[in-house]
């Protein structure tokens, strides 16, 4: 079963991406932001852990029938990256946990491809199960742009902090294998995914290879060596830059 890691920096497009994929490739799609709120939802671990962290810090932090407000915590962390990180150490742990078990069901079902859709794959350290990485991007203006209109609620100077606290797009090309330019039509961007899917849809060969204990084994290896060795190549150019 091929991992396909899908991220891309807010607003980039990287939700119409998911939709493509599901709807007209039929490919199951793990979404890490639906995970995210489903485990801080009131009496999950995640949830007392956010409460009994930032309850102080956060007047409104409780809406009225017991859920996050996640305008009000979101608006908070993006002011302070160390409490952002915080909130990331917090939840990541439960959304790989969520992401694995989903991901399991699907190598049961015999699917050939799932794709994990997560927006800060790399930073989380997903990367490393992926066997083909494909990240949205599109230039910063037109993602301020589409941030503004679809979030009216924030103010500009919100909106560009959102934007910088993400990695670069020129970071997220670097681990990238297949890099979606969203700068144009709908229509230009679904052409892409349509021929980058053509290009790594395994064949039903592979996928049934893929579970013999052995072989699968190997597979898994050789995805996890080639991502490793991209995370060196990364660092060792960054030193001698």
């Amino acid at each position: 079963m091929l991992v396909l890691g899908l991220t891309g920096g807010i607003a980039s497009g990287k939700s119409t991406v998911s939709k493509r994929l599901q709807e007209e490739h039929h490919i199951t799609v793990i979404d890490a932001d639906k995970i995210a709120r489903q485990i801080v939802e009131p009496g999950r671990p995640a949830y007392k852990k956010i409460v009994r962290y930032f309850g102080d810090k956060i007047t409104d932090l409780i809406l009225p029938d017991g859920t996050l407000n996640r305008s009000a915590l979101g608006a908070y962390v993006f002011q302070n990256k160390g409490e952002l990180q915080v909130l990331n150490k917090i939840t990541h742990g439960q959304v790989r946990k969520e992401m694995l078990w989903l991901m399991l069901c699907s190598w049961l079902k015999l699917e050939s491809i799932v794709v994990l859709d997560v927006p800060l794959l790399f930073e989380a350290g997903m990367d490393i199960i992926c066997g083909t990485i494909i990240s949205v991007v599109c230039e910063p203006k037109i993602q301020l742009e589409r941030l503004m209109e679809r979030n009216p609620e924030l103010s500009r100077a919100e909106c560009e902090k959102r934007i910088a606290s993400q990695m670069s797009n020129d970071d997220k090309i670097k681990r990238s294998d297949y890099v979606l330019d969203n700068n144009n039509s709908v229509e230009e961007l679904n052409e892409k995914i349509d021929s980058v899917i053509r290009k790594v849809q395994p064949s039903l060969w592979v996928t049934l290879l893929e579970y013999i204990p052995f072989i699968g084994a190997l597979f898994a290896i050789k995805s996890v060596a080639r991502r490793w060795w991209t995370h060196y190549e990364i660092r060792r150019q960054s030193k001698t830059d």
